[in-house]
């Protein structure tokens, strides 16, 4: 199958070699990390995480929203997410494969995730996060190319992959799990030291991932001339809905605790995000549109009539994925770790090359996707001819 990807339009290899551009970009700029090391990136002793980390916890939720169209399908046998469910799996494909870059580009030194092979430590919340992203990656591809493959054939799947299908259910809820337990799980930081906290990501995760989904399904429409389907995009809006009311409902009991307790501990890291603290607030203006976007996506979708509109409904989408990804892109890193625990303030701001690094991780992913998504609809086209 992977023929259907090197046959396409000047536009899709147009697409490729800017993606390739985009790919050489980044490792030129990671050269120099690799000389330097992170001390050309905007971290410091204060904040020892930053964009790299903030970028791979946002992608690890649009991996995991895959599930959302794997219940349906398999459990509750709903036929409708057929046709899109492929384009969910390879999504997830792309996106572990970026949140393993970007834990790549962010230990400095690659041969440093060896020590993780070599001196395994099952205590340690990274040795799991390291087996539950890898083997979910394992499991989208697994699942994806034999189901692909079997409906290019015009056979049902093989029997053997269904435990692998039914797998990835919890193992997909597992990965973002995890990925909060490696914030909430450090005493020492207040804005993490939440139970909600794994909540909040799954929730952010179903609204930010389907949302993404739809976007790349009517690009598809345009640039592939294939229908995905427009029942299977209305079922993902009302997903979207669902999630991002959750999400932000998740949001406001934070602020809730937060602001009535008065914690200090916890309250500073909000107000910093929000109002900014002594003098600096370079995350406010971005929160406040974090906040704003999904409100007003919410109120998009919350009629029907406005779902059913397909530029509506992507500009709602579009709103959701901003939203979702300046919380949790942006804010959810440099929230926690400013101001620290001795409560000064040590602002943290991506370098030009960290910002070219992050760019080059993005091509890769996206590169990933679109030969993926080319294999896929060029089946499925061939399948529906």
């Amino acid at each position: 199958m992977l023929e259907k990807a090197i046959k396409g339009s000047k536009l899709y290899w147009g697409w490729i070699g800017l993606l390739l551009l985009g790919v050489a970009t980044g490792f030129f700029a990671y050269t120099f990390q690799m000389k330097e090391g992170l001390s050309i990136t905007g971290m410091s002793r204060d904040v020892s995480w930053g964009f790299y980390i903030a970028q791979f916890t946002f992608l690890v939720g649009v991996a995991a929203s895959a599930v959302m169209m794997v219940i349906p399908k398999y459990l509750h046998h709903y036929q409708t997410f057929g046709r899109v469910l492929i384009l969910g799996e390879f999504l997830a494909v792309a996106a572990v494969s970026m949140c393993l870059l970007f834990i790549v580009v962010d230990l400095g030194q690659p041969q440093r995730m060896l020590n993780v092979l070599l001196h395994p430590t099952p205590r340690s919340i990274l040795f799991w996060d390291m087996i539950v992203l890898n083997g979910y990656l394992f499991l989208n591809i697994l699942i994806g190319w034999v189901t692909l493959q079997a409906e290019r054939k015009g056979v049902e799947p093989p029997k053997w992959i269904k435990p692998f299908i039914y797998l990835s259910i919890p193992w997909a809820v597992s990965i973002h799990t995890v990925t909060a337990f490696l914030y909430c799980g450090l005493p020492g930081r207040g804005f993490w030291l939440t139970a909600i906290l794994a909540p909040r990501f799954l929730a952010s995760a179903f609204a930010s991932g389907p949302a993404f989904l739809i976007l790349l399904c009517y690009i598809v429409k345009i640039f592939a001339k294939w229908d995905p389907g427009k029942e299977a995009i209305q079922s993902l809006a009302k997903i979207v809905t669902y999630a991002i009311i959750t999400n932000l409902f998740f949001l406001s009991l934070e602020i809730f605790t937060v602001g009535y307790s008065q914690i200090p501990s916890h309250l500073l890291h909000f107000k910093y995000l929000f109002f900014g603290l002594e003098g600096h607030a370079t995350y406010a203006p971005w929160m406040w549109v974090s906040v704003v976007a999904g409100l007003l996506a919410v109120l998009i979708l919350l009629f029907p009539q406005n779902r059913k509109s397909d530029n509506v409904l992507a500009m709602a989408c579009v709103l959701v994925f901003l939203s979702t990804w300046i919380d949790k892109g942006m804010g959810m890193i440099s929230g926690g770790f400013v101001p620290n625990p001795l409560e000064e303030v040590v602002e943290y701001i991506p370098t030009k090359l960290e910002l070219l690094i992050t760019l080059g991780v993005y091509a890769a992913g996206f590169l990933i996707l679109t030969i993926l998504y080319k294999v896929a609809v060029g089946v499925k086209k061939e399948v529906d001819a």
